[in-house]
């Protein structure tokens, strides 16, 4: 905790635009969430005390998913896979956009108060913005028509643009900013990547986002789509017992 409190005094502007980031998420998937509901004609808050309960459950599992992380053989080890947006993924979709950002939210939280940071919160933000990038727009799509053939195009959706922006988010902010954190060269940080993958040619940023980083944010948006699709709907009655009436 002590440590947590030292990185957040002294990186408070970081901590600061960090905070912007999500506030602006947040009102953006609000306001999708409203324009959701008037074209379905439905009027209920957006959160409700059953909700945020929800909300915190979604969050605590997520968390500890988002503490299994692992490598994958094509991407250098300090880039890692977990499952923590799949409980999002699904109280997304019972629960509605701006859930999902309040669950991406929490779940960030939650690691910082048990595990601290070990990136300044450079990597706690990426893991935020590119997991909003899936959730945000596939829950979108869902609120608006919610039935077998949305939910497939929005998780096909999310995936796709999770893997446009996160690939792009690592070449322009990402890759730049653990390099000056850790006072790495990025000719060495990029040769890491092609020594596990030679598709990454040496000193190419470009290639290398694109034969690490893209693979890693497909297979992570496949495999959470196709869990979700095949539990959401026997978990949704359980979900939303008591929620609507």
């Amino acid at each position: 905790m002590n440590g947590l409190f030292e990185s957040v005094t002294q990186n408070l502007a970081y901590v600061i635009s960090f905070l912007a980031i999500i506030i602006a998420l947040f009102v953006v998937s609000v306001l999708l969430e409203k324009a959701a509901q008037r074209k379905n004609g439905i009027n209920e808050p957006v959160f409700s005390t059953r909700k945020m309960a929800m909300i915190g459950m979604f969050s605590a599992i997520a968390m500890i998913l988002h503490l299994f992380d692992f490598p994958l053989p094509f991407a250098p080890g300090f880039y890692k896979l977990d499952f923590s947006e799949l409980p999002i993924l699904v109280g997304t979709f019972a629960f509605g956009p701006a859930a999902g950002v309040m669950m991406e939210f929490v779940k960030i939280l939650l690691k910082l108060l048990i595990k601290g940071t070990s990136t300044a919160f450079v990597g706690d933000l990426a893991n935020f913005v590119i997991g909003c990038s899936f959730v945000l727009p596939a829950s979108v799509m869902y609120a608006f028509r919610k039935n077998k053939k949305s939910a497939i195009l929005a998780c096909i959706t999310g995936t796709l643009i999770m893997t446009v922006f996160g690939t792009a988010f690592n070449a322009v902010y990402l890759l730049p900013a653990f390099s000056k954190l850790y006072g790495l060269p990025m000719e060495q940080l990029l040769a890491m990547g092609t020594a596990v993958n030679p598709l990454a040619k040496e000193g190419s940023i470009i290639s290398f986002v694109a034969a690490c980083v893209a693979p890693l944010n497909l297979v992570k948006g496949a495999s959470v789509s196709i869990v979700t699709l095949l539990i959401y709907k026997p978990l949704s009655p359980v979900i939303k017992s008591g929620y609507r009436k």
